[in-house]
């Protein structure tokens, strides 16, 4: 396991405590990073339909699952065997029945029938369809929506959380390095995209590398104005800018990390770009501390760059840790205008100030963990505009 018992069942009992207040009897947990958070379940099996059962008066979650994926949560989980359930195969993408029709029965014989229901309905994992056979199959019982019950309680990291993050960080460091090395005119886009693929997984020597939730985005050209594409079989010419939004990841935590490279001479428009954004950044990593709230870092990066005439409208970050595809984020915290989450230590970030225009744009981003006084950046790579092939003279 990746975390000690103790540890999850600390995040058991605070996932109870909001339960609680919330009027939540049972917990149906979906989302794959909650089941790991509480459990230690780690597959990638989560194109079929799991879940983790909490119900406020047992001590152990239940896990439910497809048979064949049963002993990979025995050899993952903290919990007893007893408690790892799994449904038969042919549940599995039928048009006759469905899992949560097994769940369904299995709440039953579990005596809550009639109990109060949590389920995750803004969830990439529980579909309309759960949602209608779980009502069908329980008509006794009440749903509420505890879409973020868990990611909010996931929001403030352990020591050894923290430690999983700076492990990804060394290793998005290397992987980010590799890719802006190999970055010039004439070498394809997923040639860079493969080097970066290699070095996030082989790591370190001292540790290895687990999968991204996010694959490297590397838009290029006119392309970086805008920011989730990814690549292609093209050549990179001379003049082309090119974003690279990669993470490192780690027992399936994240540091993400954003660097722009340019091919040649850069025009005088993207060398004002990169200075505001960079000096964007650095303002609000100055300023950031505990005790303040996220809207006020998102003020302070909008009154910097407003000076040079720019407007960011998207959000300038948000939490993120423990995650699968397709995201890395967590779904609580943005910094954004209105959001007025106060700031405690071991929280962490994805602070992103990209800036994307019509035809080009400009990124660059740090993972951040608020400190007792301040905040420090996971990984530790130059943020300035990185220029190849062009040489300044004198």
């Amino acid at each position: 396991m990746s975390f000690s018992k103790h540890e999850y069942k600390e995040r058991i009992h605070k996932t109870k405590e909001r339960m609680a207040e919330k009027g939540i009897e049972v917990l149906l947990i979906t989302d794959p990073a909650n089941l790991n958070y509480l459990s230690g379940y780690d597959g990638w099996s989560f194109y079929v339909h799991q879940m983790l059962i909490l119900m406020i008066d047992e001590e152990q979650p239940k896990w439910i699952g497809r048979g064949q994926d049963a002993n990979g949560a025995k050899a993952t989980t903290w919990i007893s065997h007893e408690n790892i359930i799994s449904y038969p195969d042919d549940y599995v993408q039928s048009d006759i029945k469905h899992p949560m029709d097994f769940v369904a029965d299995r709440l039953k014989e579990f005596g809550k029938a009639r109990c109060s229901i949590g389920v995750e309905m803004e969830n990439y994992y529980f579909t309309a369809k759960c949602y209608e056979q779980l009502k069908k199959g329980l008509p006794n019982a009440s749903f509420q929506d505890a879409t973020l019950l868990v990611n909010w309680v996931r929001l403030i990291k352990s020591d050894v959380e923290i430690g999983y993050m700076k492990r990804a960080a060394k290793i998005v460091e290397k992987a980010m390095q590799a890719g802006m090395d190999l970055i010039e005119a004439g070498v394809r886009e997923c040639d860079v995209a493969a080097k970066i693929f290699y070095t996030q997984i082989t790591g370190t020597e001292e540790f290895g590398g687990d999968y991204p939730s996010i694959v490297p985005l590397l838009p290029s050209g006119e392309k970086t104005s805008t920011p989730h594409l990814t690549w292609t079989d093209e050549r990179y010419k001379k003049g082309d800018a090119v974003i690279l939004e990669v993470a490192g990841c780690y027992k399936r935590y994240h540091s993400p990390l954003a660097r722009t490279v340019q091919i040649g001479k850069p025009q005088e428009k993207m060398k004002t770009l990169s200075d505001v954004a960079v000096e964007g950044i650095n303002t609000c990593l100055e300023m950031i501390r505990p005790g303040i709230a996220c809207e006020e870092i998102e003020e302070t990066w909008r009154k910097t760059i407003e000076k040079s005439g720019f407007v960011k409208e998207s959000r300038l970050g948000y939490s993120m840790g423990l995650n699968y595809p397709p995201d890395w984020g967590e779904h609580t915290v943005s910094i954004r205008k209105g959001d007025k989450t106060i700031l405690e230590p071991n929280m962490t970030f994805h602070l992103i100030p990209g800036l994307w225009l019509d035809d080009y744009g400009f990124e660059v981003s740090e993972s951040i963990r608020i400190t007792e006084n301040g905040c420090e950046t996971f990984a530790n790579l130059p943020r300035n505009l990185t220029v190849k092939d062009y040489l300044i003279t004198k």
